[in-house]
This record gives C-alpha cells, structure tokens and sequence, in this order.
C-alpha cells in the first residue's frame, strides 16, 4: 500500500486563468460579506491582470495540480526608503485548504519576489474580525500597523471629489 503526500505548487498566473481567479474573488468577497459589491467579469480580469496596461501581477497556488488559492500584488512607493513596496492586495486559499500551510506557502512566495525586487517593505490590510488571518500574520512575525488609518474614495463620492 502506498501513500502520497499532496504538494503544493505555486506559479505565476496566466490570462488562462482569468476564470479561477474570478470565481477566488467571488469567494473571498463571500468571505468577508462583501459579494455583492464584486462587479469583476473574466473580462475585466483579464485586461486588468494581465492587459497591456496592467499593474498587478498575480499568482495561482496548486494542490496536486487543482487550484486552491490565489493572491494579487503590485507595487508601491515608500519616498522614505526611496524604494519600493510589495502591496499584497488579496490573498484567498480554499476553505478546505486553509490551515494546510498553503497560506503560509504564498506569503512566503511574496516574501520572495519582494527581496528578489529589492523591495523595502511587504504590506497588506486585514479586516479586524479576521481573527484566523490575524493569527496567521502574527505568527509569522508580521506587525500591525495600528498607527495608521486607512483611507478610501470611491463610487459617487470620488467622482464628485473629482469634478470639483
């Protein structure tokens, strides 16, 4: 008798898989009671992922070759170190794949583009009631930034701040 062990593989995403990252989207926005507000399409996915005019790079983590997660970054500015910075903007696992380490893996991953880069800082939100990711964060020696309050425009309200 003879056992496998399931391994995880984690690969640069293609406009291929435009699809599964919408339907990760959905998912996650589910998650955080918010899948009313994911106006994505496969077709915005792919022209904003992995269009001419794109500044976003995504990633797709395998379970034994079926995806089980995804995450979505780019790059910001800090003036201070005159360098820049990795912006994880969403990181999704399944939730038949969470606690598997499969989290722990993509977050490392990132951890490497961004030293690869020479990025100065890797970054990203959490919502306060996400206690499992917090904990997640916290044990892998990420800080929280409770100095700082995040700030958003959008909608409505960002167009009419445009106009004037």
């Amino acid at each position: 008798m003879s056992a496998s062990i399931p391994s995880f593989d984690i690969r640069r995403a293609a406009s291929d898989d435009a699809a599964t990252i919408l339907r990760f989207v959905t998912e996650l926005a589910v998650y955080e009671k918010a899948g009313e507000e994911v106006e994505a399409t496969v077709e915005s996915v792919q022209s904003s992922l992995f269009g001419p005019h794109s500044v976003c790079e995504a990633a797709i983590c395998e379970r034994d070759g079926k995806p089980v997660g995804f995450a979505v970054w780019f790059y910001s500015y800090s003036t201070w170190k005159a360098r820049n910075g990795l912006y994880l903007e969403d990181l999704y696992i399944t939730p038949d794949q969470r606690g598997s380490g499969a989290g722990r893996l993509m977050l490392r991953y990132l951890a490497r583009v961004a030293v690869e880069k020479d990025c100065a800082r890797f970054e990203w939100s959490v919502l306060d009631w996400n206690a499992p990711a917090i904990r997640a964060y916290d044990a892998i020696g990420a800080e929280p930034q409770s100095e700082w309050i995040r700030y958003r425009m959008s909608g409505k309200t960002l167009a009419d701040f445009a106009a004037g």
